[in-house]
């Protein structure tokens, strides 16, 4: 994979928890991550013309069902981001819940659509673009984790 791209794509995903207009800057910020994340997802599968044509469709319908949940988790981020600095035990305990769904949803849909992948692709080629969600998946979350802070304990 080209560390260039994958960098670009952390910076920018970087750049949206400080945009001012988060909802509108989040679209575009995942909009253009779409689009290097399929490039990347082509460069490193290189596939042939019928792979290609039986990965595609699969692939993005696998995004959109993603987009929906990680919108949902995204929210949720949102939401943290709001009650910061006066975060009740029950907005907490909704967090927790809610994230706890999300992260349970997104494992199932992975699970279901590495077996979709299974029926036209060859396992080591599954294995492969596995492989390369799960580090695109990494750098994300790793961007998420340095920009979103630790709550701090509100005494009472």
């Amino acid at each position: 994979m080209k560390k260039i791209s994958l960098l670009n794509i952390t910076m920018m995903l970087g750049l949206t928890v400080y945009a001012q207009d988060f909802n509108n800057y989040l679209e575009v910020s995942r909009e253009v991550l779409k689009t290097e994340k399929k490039a990347l997802i082509a460069e490193v599968m290189q596939f042939s013309s019928e792979e290609s044509q039986a990965f595609w469709p699969l692939y993005n319908e696998y995004e959109q069902r993603k987009y929906e949940v990680n919108t949902r988790y995204f929210n949720l981020i949102q939401q943290f981001a709001e009650n910061y600095e006066n975060m009740s035990d029950e907005v907490a305990v909704d967090i927790i819940n809610r994230f706890s769904g999300i992260e349970m949803e997104l494992a199932k849909l992975k699970s279901t659509y590495a077996k979709k992948f299974q029926k036209i692709l060859t396992p080591q080629k599954t294995i492969r673009y596995l492989q390369a969600e799960n580090k695109i998946k990494a750098l994300i979350d790793a961007e998420l984790a340095l920009q979103i802070p630790l709550l701090d304990e509100i005494e009472d």
